[in-house]
């Protein structure tokens, strides 16, 4: 058997059925490989795309999103992708093809150091130099992306590795997955206490939790522990505008439990002026590196930590729970409150289409839709878009703060769930960055629809500008007034609108539907700051 063909056939056997490539020379013996096992390869326009598609697969699915790139260049365009996707907490297998191992220190065609390279982005990276390891260490490679934290991977295949007889006639037996980091009895008992005495409890749950499957348990978790739940997953943290005014709320909680959430920038390195001076807070996280954080930078502020999986974790909590010493009605609502917060709908605007009219239109729409996945990505106007829109399947572009992987996001959702409705909104700066991808949804017949909040400008460095240096400092943040992205999307097949009114964008989003192509919805708007929702200061929450 082939070196590639144990690789595809060991993918198989652990139900892959799908890979996200660019095609290119060293890979060429796993695409073959592919066409006998079944697997489909959908076949995108840039190597970044492939990627930010497996981690969209991964997060809709729950499985193990794969790419497939080419040597050095390839793999080197996949790179910032990883990035997002360990934020994300998303379980990736990036595959590359490599030059030979015969040909090591010759100076090969594109020879290069690949997993140095992916290494500090990556949970684990390797290439293989013997073909009698490959499925072990393929293996190895898939049980690390999936367990505890989940991440991405990466794995280099060398070409002659690929093109010669392994010398097996069968694939070797399935290595065994890891299992999941189970918590200490006495520590899981430490921290039931903790909530149970706790007046103000608040659980802040990491990406890992924020999964639609996941995330739709959370209330019921909370029920059960008698404590609010907070999933996090947006890099503006406690200043989330899906989270409405929730950074009031954890300043005023007794006990904080960061339930898989990294003590981070996020929460404001817990420091006492945003999780409150007599807070008491526990960590709950598979990474001993996190612990460790926890307990420099909070001190004695740390009741307790453990390492565990956190939905292991949150299992035993529920398990250990015991009825709370006070009456948490109160807080509990006042927490609902707070995360449904949104302000007043600003006045009036210099154009006609504002952020908010032209997301709420969006929200109505999605509400009307089967199974609607809703993916936000940009700086200003995706925050806008995660306040009013929601749908029970959401793609954001995480903890990491990366724009531009939206297109891709929802091409992996649209074939990940064919019969979903995927609305996709972003700026026109994020559109930029992967527009020709439309040709891979029309080719693979993936009927997105993406809404362009078209402000003429990368808005959210234009703000930073606006508020640091003044209104006669700004530069290198303007877009063309003329680029007709809805014109670019129906010359690649799919369909194109421009919206100019609020009134002309619902007849356009069901024409789009309508139509069943992808579709690309380009809708002029002001340019407006993401909102900030916070009910005791005045005027902060209209924009």
């Amino acid at each position: 058997m082939l070196g590639s063909e144990l690789v595809i056939r060991a993918l198989a056997r652990r139900g892959v059925t799908t890979i996200f490539s660019l095609s290119g020379n060293q890979i060429m013996p796993l695409y073959d490989a592919c066409i006998d096992a079944g697997i489909r390869i959908v076949h995108v326009r840039h190597e970044a795309a492939a990627v930010f598609m497996a981690d969209a697969w991964s997060q809709v699915t729950g499985e193990l999103g794969v790419a497939l790139l080419t040597a050095a260049p390839g793999i080197a365009n996949g790179i910032a992708p990883l990035f997002s996707a360990a934020q994300a907490e998303s379980a990736v297998l990036v595959l590359s093809g490599d030059s030979s191992v015969a040909e090591d220190g010759m100076g090969a065609f594109q020879e290069l150091d690949q997993a140095a390279m992916t290494a500090p982005l990556t949970k684990w990276s390797r290439r293989v130099t013997d073909a009698r390891s490959l499925v072990s260490t393929l293996d190895t490679a898939v049980s690390t992306a999936l367990a505890d934290r989940r991440g991405p991977v990466h794995l280099a295949l060398p070409f002659d590795l690929m093109t010669r007889e392994s010398g097996l006639d069968a694939l070797p037996a399935q290595m065994p997955d890891a299992k999941p980091a189970e918590p200490a009895a006495n520590t899981i008992e430490t921290i039931a206490q903790l909530l149970g005495q706790a007046r103000r409890p608040l659980i802040l749950a990491g990406p890992s939790l924020c999964r639609d499957r996941i995330r739709r348990a959370l209330p019921a978790h909370s029920q059960a522990l008698n404590a609010p739940i907070v999933p996090m997953e947006s890099p503006r943290g406690l200043r989330d505008p899906s989270l409405g005014a929730i950074a009031e709320v954890v300043a005023e909680a007794d006990l904080i439990v960061l339930l898989g959430k990294r003590l981070d920038f996020t929460v404001g390195f817990g420091r006492e002026s945003v999780f409150g001076k007599t807070a008491r807070v526990v960590a709950i996280d598979p990474d001993v590196d996190m612990l460790r954080r926890a307990e420099r930078l909070l001190g004695d502020r740390l009741a307790a930590r453990c390492v565990s999986d956190v939905s292991v974790a949150l299992e035993r909590l529920e398990q250990a729970s015991r009825p709370p010493g006070h009456d948490r009605v109160a807080w509990i609502e006042r927490v609902a409150s707070a995360r449904l917060e949104r302000g007043t709908a600003p006045a009036g605007s210099k154009r006609d289409i504002h952020p908010r009219a032209l997301c709420e239109s969006v929200n109505q729409f999605l509400g009307g839709v089967p199974e609607p996945i809703l993916v936000c990505d940009g700086g200003e106007f995706g925050q806008w878009a995660q306040a009013f829109c929601t749908a029970p399947t959401r793609i954001i572009n995480g903890v990491s703060g990366a724009i531009g992987g939206g297109i891709c996001y929802a091409i992996a959702a649209k074939i990940a769930r064919p019969g979903a409705t995927v609305v996709l909104l972003m700026g026109d700066g994020t559109a930029g960055f992967h527009l020709s991808e439309f040709d891979t949804a029309v080719r693979e017949q993936a009927g997105v629809i993406a809404v362009i909040g078209n402000d003429l400008r990368w808005n959210a460095e234009h703000v930073i500008q606006q508020r640091t240096y003044g209104e006669d400092r700004l530069i290198g943040c303007g877009l063309s007034a003329t680029a007709r992205y809805d014109a670019a999307v129906a010359g690649l097949g799919g369909f194109g609108a421009f919206v100019e009114r609020i009134d002309a964008l619902a007849p356009a989003l069901q024409a789009a539907l309508g139509s069943g192509k992808p579709a690309c919805i380009n809708v002029r708007m002001e340019g407006e700051p993401a909102p900030v929702f916070a009910r005791n200061q005045a005027g902060a929450s209209a924009h």
